[in-house]
């Protein structure tokens, strides 16, 4: 692997974080000027996601936590304990499991879905490959390591470039034919520059995006006005708009409740995605979704 694209993967991989190392970039908060939620969320709610036809719960389940090179915080909970994390969250009406390739989960969400229905869960994986032929042999080894016949979503995980839709079409071309084979249910990617969030915007094949969003900017690809109001063009049109860095890769980690109310009031995201390290962790974080007010 090139040093540029070890960077970049590594740089990406660091996942939703609960508890996490200080970031960088904050700015303040406007969080605390939200009038009250309208009306009470649930971590258990079933949303949509977009119109791809796919729903799950609003809270996905992340698994990539400081991840990189097939490994995170999560999957350093071992398969058995991150598949009981995982069943434990199924339990509290979680429905969405967050993967990657990157974060080396994979096997440790084939163990959770040997005591489910598959059809009762919503399970996303990304993919780091940039040209058709890798793509295919990824979507092959994804559902090996998976255990299942086909992935909900697939996305093009770490997208930077503002001409990401023409340099990666062969990507996307792939990701379309497994979506007509079955083999996938919905595509699009996650974005770690605003030129590719805003790329990602304007492409009709973009049906999911996984975008950063937190209301100190933290860990963004810019500040929250500007990414949010992409995020908005992207809800107009149909697209299903998940968050991630949630709270801030864990600089929002003594704030949890002010980054939870902020994401919830923002009426452009389907479903975010934080990744807990335990079940005490997930299970305070239903309780806060629960009460936000």
């Amino acid at each position: 692997m090139k040093r540029r694209e070890f960077i970049v993967r590594t740089a990406c991989g660091v996942g939703a974080a609960w508890l996490g190392s200080k970031g960088f970039g904050m700015r303040r908060s406007a969080a605390m000027d939200l009038p009250p939620l309208a009306r009470k969320f649930s971590a258990s709610d079933t949303v949509a996601i977009g119109k791809t036809g796919i729903t799950t719960s609003r809270l996905a389940m992340g698994t990539g936590t400081i991840g990189g090179a097939h490994h995170s915080n999560q999957t350093a909970l071992g398969v058995k304990g991150l598949s009981e994390l995982l069943l434990n969250g199924y339990d509290h009406g979680l429905r969405f499991f967050d993967a990657a390739d990157s974060y080396g989960s994979h096997p440790h969400v084939a163990e959770t879905l040997k005591h489910l229905p598959r059809d009762k869960v919503t399970v996303l994986t990304k993919t780091f490959s940039r040209d058709p032929q890798s793509t295919r042999a990824d979507l092959d080894r994804f559902r090996r390591e998976l255990g299942t016949d086909y992935v909900d979503i697939c996305l093009i995980h770490c997208v930077t470039e503002a001409d990401w839709t023409e340099r990666y079409r062969g990507v996307m071309d792939v990701l379309s034919e497994a979506k007509e084979k079955g083999i996938i249910r919905a595509h699009g990617c996650s974005c770690h520059s605003i030129q590719a969030l805003r790329a990602a915007a304007r492409s009709s094949w973009v049906e999911v995006d996984l975008a950063r969003v937190n209301p100190i900017g933290s860990h963004m690809d810019a500040g929250p006005e500007t990414v949010t109001g992409v995020l908005r063009d992207m809800k107009a049109a149909g697209k299903g708009v998940i968050g991630m860095k949630i709270l801030g890769q864990g600089d929002m980690r003594t704030r949890q409740d002010e980054a939870l109310k902020y994401a919830l009031s923002l009426d452009v995201l389907d479903a975010f995605t934080i990744g807990a390290e335990s079940k005490a962790e997930q299970e305070d974080l239903i309780r806060r979704i629960a009460i936000a007010a």
